[in-house]
C-alpha cells in the first residue's frame, strides 16, 4: 500500500471498491459508510494530503470530475440535490489523509441537515475584514 494511504490502495485497484467512474486521475466510487443513498467519494490517483497540498491544476481537474460524476447521480439516482463534501485535517473531519471530495446526493425532506444560527453582525464585520485577502 502506497505510503500506507487506504485510498491510494483503492485507486490503483489493490482494493476492491464499488467503482462509479474512473479515468486517469481520478476514481469515484460509492462510500461503504454512507451518509445517503448514493454517497461517492472522488479521489485523485495521485496521493496528495488534501487540499493545501494539492497543486492548482491538479485541483482544477479533480473538481471537474467531481462536477461530472455529481451530475450523472443527479440524473441517474434521482435525487433533488446534493451536498459536495471536502474536509482537511482531523479537526474537520478528514479520516484519510488522501483529499478526496464527497458527493453526498440528497431528498427534499430528508434528515441529513445542516444547521446554523444568526451570526452576530457587528462581529461578522470585524471578522470579514481580518480574514479580507489583499490582491
Amino acid at each position: 500500500m502506497k505510503n500506507n494511504c487506504i485510498f491510494c490502495a483503492i485507486g490503483a485497484g489493490e482494493i476492491p471498491s464499488f467503482k462509479i467512474y474512473e479515468d486517469e486521475l481520478v476514481l469515484a466510487y460509492l462510500d461503504i459508510n454512507p451518509f445517503s443513498f448514493g454517497h461517492t467519494l472522488v479521489i485523485p490517483k495521485e496521493h496528495s494530503r488534501g487540499i493545501l497540498d494539492t497543486s492548482d491544476e491538479m485541483l482544477g481537474e479533480i473538481i471537474k470530475r467531481v462536477k461530472k460524476v455529481a451530475s450523472h447521480i443527479k440524473k441517474t439516482l434521482p435525487c433533488d440535490g446534493f451536498n459536495i463534501l471536502q474536509n482537511n485535517g482531523e479537526a474537520a473531519g478528514q479520516s484519510v489523509h488522501h483529499i478526496h471530495f464527497h458527493i453526498i446526493p440528497r431528498m427534499n425532506g430528508d434528515e441529513l441537515a445542516f444547521h446554523n444560527s444568526p451570526g452576530d453582525m457587528a462581529e461578522l464585520d470585524k471578522l470579514a475584514k481580518k480574514l479580507a485577502i489583499k490582491n
